[in-house]
């Protein structure tokens, strides 16, 4: 029997009068709770991505401290995703919820305040320790709120909607504040929606905690943190160029930590993650659809907003609305998951999903240089569908696939893969897209320090471009924008690469027919 807290019942709570499977009264509030927190955590994976050239003329960050600001974020919570799971099955989901969304308004402060990289790094850091805490907690409440198959299906389609359109919406909702209020306003935005959350949180939202759970194993809760994190650092300098006995010592480091936390897994009675649920190969090719896709997808947002902001001259706010068709897209592709899950099943909506990625990027890839809107806006469709169908299909498979008293190890897995995508697609995609923008940026009539700026990034190249001025500054402008296209081609056919091939994947795995129902 889950256990009580505070007076309210669990939706599992076996001594319900009305019984365990019986609908919870206020469970669309209660959901409407959940998505307001998860809008703010998605948005910040992304709200940066348009506030960066801002930033940048702000602080002067080099050009590995950008990476950092941007993709940080994305790494931590990855990296805590599977701890928080657990803790908040052992613990409390509703009480981590809470006092993870408290640290999140708390760290938005701090990021808000910074006057130096190493102090906003700091802060997307806290942002992703707090971000970590309430990710898992609300898929897997969602899982002890909604007992009736097509209703959590439905609720799974809402969340994912909210959380793919959050994370599109992050670039408009920072230009809009970038233009009009400066780039910290992007973190000031998320102090008075985490009041209101919080207080509407605690008192709708219902206690649950794993019936029986022991304690938190915190040397396997260390190993699998550690391990994460390494493999994340380890594959974003490999990826830079320069390849070192320590970044390869690294890698290798991170390999045998996460060994030995599947290891431990393996014999702990009371796992922090069941790893025998990747024997299920529908959960499998979940997980990795959820992996590989946001990976690709999360790269493309980036090196995009860049590319309308500094290869087009767009304001912040100017590229923000124009990648409002990924948004809409996200927003219809999750919403209609629901129903083709029930009508043509899993196997068919994760291959569309993953197809429509996959096509989009080829599109990306063979336009002609140099690339304009029309293409990139009919990109960022096939983009928004892909991840509302994919990541959607993915999430309600792997919530349906485990019991109640697992589903926080579910969202951890889920969360994991979502944001660890995103930060390693910046990380990997957005390294081998420096150093082909590096060996393209040739013929300048640079030298010294100036040039090194220049090949750094594209940013760096405006800037020294602008210093410069006449005709020498537009040939530097002039070759950014060739180098940066041509880059961009290579890391769509990557992409394209990388999606194709789990569409394969998920199609041999996934068995005609399975439906995505608890128990299936």
């Amino acid at each position: 029997m889950g256990r009580v807290s505070d007076g309210q019942l669990p939706a599992f709570d076996a001594e319900r009068p009305d019984g365990p499977d019986a609908a919870l009264p206020g469970r669309w509030a209660m959901l409407a709770v959940l998505c307001a927190s998860l809008l703010l955590v998605a948005m910040d994976a992304t709200i940066l991505n348009v506030a960066l050239p801002s930033l940048i003329d702000h602080m002067q960050p080099t050009p590995i401290e950008q990476l950092w600001i941007i993709d940080i974020y994305g790494l931590v919570l990855g990296g805590l995703l599977i701890t928080c799971g657990a803790v908040s099955d052992r613990f409390g989901r509703k009480r981590l919820f809470l006092v993870g969304f408290v640290l999140f308004g708390l760290a938005s402060v701090v990021a808000a305040t910074a006057q130096q990289p190493w102090q906003l790094i700091a802060g997307r850091v806290l942002l992703g320790i707090g971000g970590a805490m309430v990710m898992p907690s609300t898929l897997s409440l969602i899982r002890t709120i909604f007992t009736d198959d097509h209703e959590r299906t439905l609720a799974i389609g809402i969340w994912a909607a909210v959380a793919g359109a959050g994370a599109c919406v992050g670039p408009v909702a920072g230009g809009v504040l970038v233009e009009h209020f400066g780039w910290s306003a992007a973190f000031w935005m998320n102090v008075p929606v985490v009041v209101v959350t919080v207080a509407a949180g605690v008192k709708l939202l219902p206690e649950y905690r794993a019936p029986q759970s022991g304690g938190l194993d915190w040397v396997s809760a260390l190993v699998s943190i550690v391990g994460v994190v390494a493999l994340a650092w380890g594959i974003k300098h490999v990826a830079a160029g320069s390849v070192e006995a320590m970044d390869v010592l690294t890698l290798l480091v991170a390999l045998a930590l996460l060994g030995l936390f599947a290891f431990r897994q393996l014999r702990s009675p009371d796992p922090l993650l069941d790893v025998r649920l990747f024997r299920n190969r529908t959960f499998l090719a979940a997980a990795l659809a959820t992996l590989l896709a946001m990976l690709a997808i999360g790269a493309a947002l980036f090196l995009i907003s860049l590319w309308l902001q500094y290869i087009h001259g767009y304001s912040p706010l100017e590229a923000g609305l124009r990648t409002i068709p990924a948004a809409i897209a996200t927003l219809l592709g999750s919403l209609a998951t629901p129903w083709l899950l029930r009508h043509i099943g899993v196997r068919s909506v994760l291959g569309i999903g993953l197809g429509a990625l996959a096509c989009g990027f080829a599109v990306l890839a063979l336009s002609p240089e140099p690339t304009v809107y029309p293409v990139v806006a009919l990109v960022l469709v096939t983009l928004g569908l892909g991840d509302g169908l994919a990541v959607t299909a993915a999430a309600a498979v792997m919530v349906a696939a485990v019991p109640p008293e697992r589903a926080g190890q579910a969202g951890a897995v889920e969360e994991t893969n979502y944001e660890l995508g995103i930060g390693l697609g910046v990380a990997l995609l957005g390294s081998i897209h420096a150093r082909v923008f590096a060996s393209h940026m040739t013929g300048l009539p640079l030298d010294g320090a100036e040039l090194d700026t220049a090949r750094g990034s594209v940013g760096g190249a405006a800037y020294v471009a602008d210093q410069t001025g006449g005709a020498a500054g537009q040939q530097i402008l002039d070759t950014a924008r060739q180098a940066y296209d041509s880059a961009l081609t290579t890391t769509s056919w990557i992409s394209v690469a990388l999606v194709g091939s789990v569409a394969v994947l998920a199609v041999v795995l996934v068995p005609r027919g399975f439906r995505a129902t608890a128990g299936h």
